[in-house]
């Protein structure tokens, strides 16, 4: 596998409201931890739209690891304007994102018209890359269903997970590494 689409939950979807809530700190290893083993398997590129949430967590742990490993970050939103309703400090933080990757481009010139550029979004991730890592609770798929919906039509498309339960897993082995004596 040389190319992957990563996406899964907004967000709010997590009830994560602030860009400093620790919980995020879990998700990001649990997402790193993931692309590493990917990446040592010969991972060459993460695709995301650079949605809030775990789109931008995952783009943020690429670039991270982009000082060890030789991984490439492409952010290809729906369309112009994407982040125009976000508020002001993510909207910041995606711009940044999208001038660090290293390659970015909408699929649609303009604003938002209609949800079919969601629905486009996603056939054009799943087409495009060889597997999927999808965010996502399989009881309770939020907005995730969408573009997992796409990527179980195709045969030829492996869909990797991450689930409640790895995140369970983040935590304890990050609570083993800063505390030693957690589990004594």
């Amino acid at each position: 596998m040389k190319t992957l689409a990563v996406t899964g939950y907004k967000s709010m979807e997590l009830n994560i409201f602030n860009e400093n809530d620790k919980r995020i700190e879990f998700i990001k290893y649990a997402i790193k931890q993931r692309l590493i083993d990917f990446l040592e398997e010969g991972l060459e590129w993460v695709l995301t739209s650079g949605q809030m949430g775990i789109e931008m967590w995952t783009a943020e742990v690429v670039l991270d690891l982009k000082d060890t490993y030789d991984i490439q970050l492409g952010v290809i939103p729906p369309f112009e304007n994407f982040t125009s309703r976000w508020p002001e400090t993510l909207h910041q933080k995606y711009e940044l994102l999208t001038l660090e990757a290293d390659f970015f481009k909408p699929l649609y010139k303009g604003d938002y018209r209609g949800p079919f550029q969601f629905r486009v979004r996603d056939q054009w991730l799943v087409e495009k890359n060889d597997a999927s890592l999808i965010f996502m609770d399989p009881d309770y798929p939020g907005s995730t269903v969408y573009y997992h919906s796409v990527a179980e039509k195709y045969d030829n498309h492996p869909i990797y997970y991450i689930t409640p339960l790895d995140l369970q897993d983040a935590f304890d082995s990050m609570q083993m590494i800063d505390e030693p004596d957690y589990y004594n």
